[in-house]
């Protein structure tokens, strides 16, 4: 079963009567699954958002429903966009033998023990998680790529390098091998082309200059000389 709980009671407020609720410091909830009808619920603020922290997209959490035990993992969160307060959770209730799909951060690994690190090199993660499946009870806290094998700048992690733990598979079966989880990139090298463009762009504008001037100013010459014969 999983570490984390949570205690939720039933609720019968909906649409604007939620106001009231979130104001008294409770979020709303809804348990989709396990039965006919899905279950409205609410609990305490800060015990929620606690244990949101910590289970995320890839853990299970164990919800106490009035006194009923539920195995569930989070299927949505909704957070206001101004106050960045959560305003509605909803789970999704499983069971300890199902099979089910959540999403795990990746976590890269070895990488100040490699070549590239000693070369004062770094990476850039482009893919910072990835859908899996398993049991509940085998559901990775986080998938993690080995990148001490990294040596040089263009060097790339890629799914193909992912090892998935005992019991683990990926969601997407057609997803690429090669996607690109991370690449090397040497900062001294970026940075000198950055600033080798940056001149580049600016004596450009400045050999623009002077041709500008000189069009601008003939154009004025034209304009006065036909004012003159009018």
């Amino acid at each position: 079963m999983s570490e984390n709980t949570l205690t939720l009671e039933k609720r019968t407020e909906t649409g604007k009567k939620l106001k009231a609720l979130r104001a008294a410091e409770k979020i709303p909830s809804v348990i989709y699954g396990g039965q006919d009808t899905p279950i409205l619920a609410a609990s305490d603020y800060n015990a929620t958002e606690k244990v949101l922290h910590t289970a995320g997209y890839h853990s299970t959490i164990d919800l106490d429903i009035a006194g009923k035990k539920q195995l569930a993992i989070v299927k949505n969160i909704d957070i206001d966009p101004v106050s960045r307060r959560i305003i509605n959770v909803e789970f999704q209730a499983v069971s300890a033998d199902q099979v089910i799909e959540a999403t795990a951060p990746i976590v890269i690994t070895g990488f100040d023990s490699s070549d590239a690190a000693k070369l004062h090199l770094v990476y850039l993660q482009v893919m910072e998680e990835i859908d899996v499946k398993a049991k509940p009870s085998e559901l990775p806290e986080e998938i993690a790529v080995d990148g001490s094998q990294l040596a040089k700048a263009g060097d790339k992690l890629t799914v193909a390098d992912i090892q998935l733990p005992k019991g683990v598979e990926l969601a997407d079966k057609e997803m690429s091998k090669d996607q690109v989880i991370a690449n090397v990139y040497d900062p001294a090298a970026e940075a000198a082309a950055r600033e080798a463009a940056d001149k580049a762009a600016a004596e450009a504008a400045a050999a623009e200059a002077p041709a500008t001037e000189a069009t601008e100013a003939a154009a004025d010459g034209e304009s006065a000389e036909s004012a003159d014969k009018e």
